[in-house]
Formats: C-alpha cells, sequence, structure tokens
C-alpha cells in the first residue's frame, strides 16, 4: 500500500500534504495532552510494531505493495490520535531510510495508513464492543473486524488515488504522465489482494494480540 514515487502527480501530492498538516499538529497537542508517561513507551513499540510489520509486503502488479499496517491495533491501545503518529513516525522512517513508499507520497500514505485506518477501525471497534467487558470475546471479535474492515477502506483510498492520475495528468493525447493504471484496473487490484490477503492477516493479528492482552494486561484494554 506505500505509494511510491513517481506514481502521483505534484498537485496531488501536495493536497494530500496540505490534509495532513493540520492532522498531524492536531495529533501532537492531543497526544501531548492526553498519553501518560506510562503510554510513552506503549507509543513507541507501536510505531515499532507497524515499521516491522510493514516491512513485510508482497508487490502488487501496479507498482505498489500489499502489506498489513497495525494501525487499528494501536489506535485501540492508545487511542486513534497517538496511532496516527505511531504510523506517520514508521512511514517517514521506511521512505527516508528504506525507500518504501516515496517521499513525495509520504503525506499521501499517512493519509491512507495513519489518519483513515486507525481512525474508521477505532470506531468500528468501539461500535461493535460497546458497554463489553474488558475480557469478553466481542472484543476479539470487533477487533478482527475493524482490522479487516480498515486495511480495505485505505487500500480502497490507494487505489482511488492511483486511478485518477491518469485522468488528472496526461499529455495532450491523452498518455498518463503518472500512473498509467486507470480506476478500472487500480481498484480491483489494490482491493482484490487486500480483501483476500491482507486484510485477514490484520484481522488476525489484531484479534489475536487483544486475546493476549485480556489475559496478561487486561489493564492494557481499560479506557
Amino acid at each position: 500500500m506505500h505509494i511510491p514515487d513517481g506514481y502521483l502527480g505534484p498537485a496531488t501530492c501536495g493536497v494530500f500534504y496540505a490534509v495532513m498538516l493540520p492532522i498531524w499538529t492536531a495529533a501532537a497537542k492531543i497526544v501531548k495532552r492526553t498519553l501518560n508517561a506510562k503510554q510513552v513507551p506503549m507509543l513507541a513499540i507501536g510505531a515499532a510494531f507497524s515499521f516491522v510489520i510493514m516491512m513485510l509486503n508482497i508487490p502488487i502488479p501496479g507498482g505498489t505493495t500489499g502489506h498489513a499496517v497495525g494501525a487499528v491495533l494501536v489506535a485501540i491501545l492508545l487511542g486513534p490520535w497517538a496511532a496516527c503518529i505511531a504510523i506517520t513516525v514508521a512511514l517517514v522512517i521506511q521512505a527516508l531510510l528504506f525507500g518504501d513508499g516515496g517521499i513525495t507520497a509520504i503525506g499521501a500514505n499517512c493519509f491512507n495508513m495513519a489518519f483513515v485506518m486507525p481512525f474508521t477501525g477505532y470506531y468500528i471497534y468501539k461500535a461493535i464492543s460497546y458497554k463489553a467487558p474488558v475480557g469478553s470475546k466481542r472484543r476479539v471479535v470487533a477487533a478482527g473486524i475493524a482490522g479487516y474492515v480498515a486495511l480495505n477502506i485505505a487500500a480502497g483510498l490507494t487505489g482511488l488515488e492511483f486511478g485518477l492520475q491518469p485522468l488528472l495528468h496526461h499529455t495532450a493525447t491523452g498518455q498518463a504522465l503518472y500512473c498509467p493504471y486507470g480506476l478500472k484496473v487500480a481498484v480491483p487490484v489494490m482491493l482484490g489482494e487486500h480483501l483476500l490477503i491482507f486484510g485477514w492477516v490484520e484481522a488476525i493479528v489484531t484479534a489475536l494480540v487483544i486475546k493476549y492482552l485480556q489475559k496478561n494486561s487486561p489493564e492494557l484494554l481499560i479506557g
């Protein structure tokens, strides 16, 4: 799901940076105000976990990759604003040091995986697990569903961003200047891989970690 350099036009990249700047600012302020000292190591662990799980990616036809993200798990444990910070840190390090995702596309990648995914997953989890006890199986199921749905929404948005490029940026003869694949190719390819494979990985990992924490560290699931 990492968008590389050269696949989004400059205007598209600029729009996503402009969208993410106020989100990053708000996230930093909210996390500074609400995260207590004992949770700071958890934030670092969340970023590291996301970094590792995103490095296990598989190329997808069309110029990107498929992988789990871990954003919903971090959002469940620390809240969506903290997850936004954690996933952003992981994505920036991957782009700058490992070339996994383009530098020009950091805004777009963060919008998909550090904003849309944790917030979507967090509120799906909250809705399904509403008033469920900490040790309830409903929380495990809610975590799995939230991870699966949120990852596929993020993947669908990535496909949409790819597919719009030939319409937005092309020569007078109609030749695409950036991503050459239209909506009919980009969206089905991105969604297909994640619906069939990576969404299940995200769901299983998220659910299993929540189940483990219910038995061993239930205090992390309170609040």
